[in-house]
């Protein structure tokens, strides 16, 4: 899939842009030419040659907050999707063959979440957990699980009214063995679309809630709340937003733009797509060769 993936120029474009967040939330920090959390009597100044981007409203470094506030953003999108993954993808495939009980009670409890604003749910956790990153990430991502439930079930669905599956368990074989060797396969892709989705949706959750002040405790630099400080004075730095609204929007977009490269190229679409391009490049070579 990743061969496909990278023959679509809107999932290299993709992968591009998520590597390099990557690699700002993996070194952002350590590239930071100041300290971030360091104050100075230089404030709302304009970009110089001793702050590249300016300094906000306490004299701190705009570059700097903004590379060490990376790591925080991206490691919250990262919670949101790994705790959706883990408690909806499971529960989807096992509802399936676990019995009646087990199927009522994981829909009802999907049905619940959905129910639920989670981003309202989540300031409510944090406020009785404490306020922290992990403590709304691991809400949040309850909350979106649903998602991720509703995927994994429907595709198992499909996969277990198939001739070979029943096969499989009138000879006897275990629901383990039927879901790592038949389901997992089928399943697959639609759980990577889903993945890729719920990415984004967790960083703008991440940025909504930071920008609230919400899951980070100050001076902690997080994209989401530079972009709010810098709200408040935007009659002195009216630029000053511009960044860590195109970080954010980039993320997002990237992750969307990934998702839907992944539906192109997975199952018999994908191979179909490959399959032409191949025909369309033998073509082009036998007409330059004509």
């Amino acid at each position: 899939m990743v061969r496909r993936l990278l023959a679509l120029t809107s999932g290299r474009i993709a992968a591009v842009i998520l590597a390099l967040i990557a690699l700002l939330a993996l070194l952002g920090p350590l590239l930071s030419p100041q300290d971030p959390l360091a104050g100075s009597a230089d404030i709302l100044a304009d970009p110089g040659p001793h702050h590249w981007l300016g300094t906000d409203y306490l004299g701190r470094d705009v570059l700097s907050r903004l590379l060490a506030g990376s790591r925080l953003s991206v490691l919250g999108a990262l919670q949101v999707t790994v705790m959706a993954l883990l408690v909806g993808v499971i529960p989807g495939i096992l509802s399936v063959y676990l019995g009646r009980a087990f199927e009522w009670v994981t829909l009802r409890l999907a049905d619940t979440l959905i129910a639920l604003p989670f981003l309202v749910f989540a300031v409510a956790v944090t406020a009785l957990l404490g306020n922290g990153i992990p403590q709304a990430m691991l809400t949040v991502g309850i909350m979106v699980s649903p998602l991720f439930f509703r995927v994994s079930r429907a595709a198992t669905l499909s996969v277990a009214r198939s001739q070979y599956v029943e096969a499989a368990i009138i000879a006897g074989a275990s629901v383990g063995w039927i879901v790592r060797r038949h389901v997992w396969t089928k399943v697959l892709p639609p759980i990577a679309i889903a993945l890729a989705h719920t990415a984004g949706v967790g960083f703008v959750v991440v940025s909504s809630l930071t920008f609230l002040g919400i899951g980070v405790r100050p001076p902690a630099p997080t994209w989401g709340g530079i972009l709010a400080s810098d709200l408040g004075f935007l009659s002195y730095r009216p630029w000053a937003p511009l960044l860590p609204t195109a970080l954010i929007m980039a993320t997002v977009w990237a992750c969307n733009l990934l998702a839907d490269a992944i539906r192109d190229v997975s199952g018999e679409a994908g191979r179909a797509l490959l399959d032409n391009r191949k025909l369309r490049g033998r073509l082009a070579v036998a007409g330059r060769g004509a």
